[in-house]
């Protein structure tokens, strides 16, 4: 039987925080949007419109790169505060080549390290 691989993603708009299952390493991989509040200070100088285009470029390109490292897993869970976990999962249901990938989402709050750890561990159990 072949061994399924296992992502959790605990995020927001500003980053991720990947967890693999099985947890044998307690290392997490964050991923950072480019979209910083002195990205958003710069953007702003050429106009309000300029601004809100770049953060859409800016989270686009963030999203883009969570749905390739996503491709390589067999099940996901995305959890966090926003709504940044269900725009995420359009992205990555809009992809044909994603069809094999089981996505779930749950609502959370801000958690610590230990709480995302044992959120993954206790939804891939």
């Amino acid at each position: 039987m072949k061994h399924k691989k296992c992502l959790g993603i605990w995020m927001d708009h500003s980053h991720a925080n990947l967890i693999e299952f099985p947890l044998e390493i307690t290392e997490v991989i964050t991923v950072t949007s480019e979209f910083t509040h002195q990205a958003k200070m710069e953007s702003l100088h050429n106009g309000e419109l300029h601004m809100h285009n770049k953060e859409k470029q800016l989270q686009a390109h963030y999203y883009d790169h969570l749905a390739d490292i996503i491709a390589g897993y067999d099940s996901v869970v995305l959890f966090g505060p926003t709504e940044a976990k269900s725009e995420l999962f359009n992205i990555i249901k809009s992809k044909p080549t994603n069809e094999h990938i089981k996505v779930e989402l749950f609502n959370s709050e801000k958690m610590t390290d230990n709480q995302r750890h044992a959120f993954v561990r206790d939804y891939f159990l």
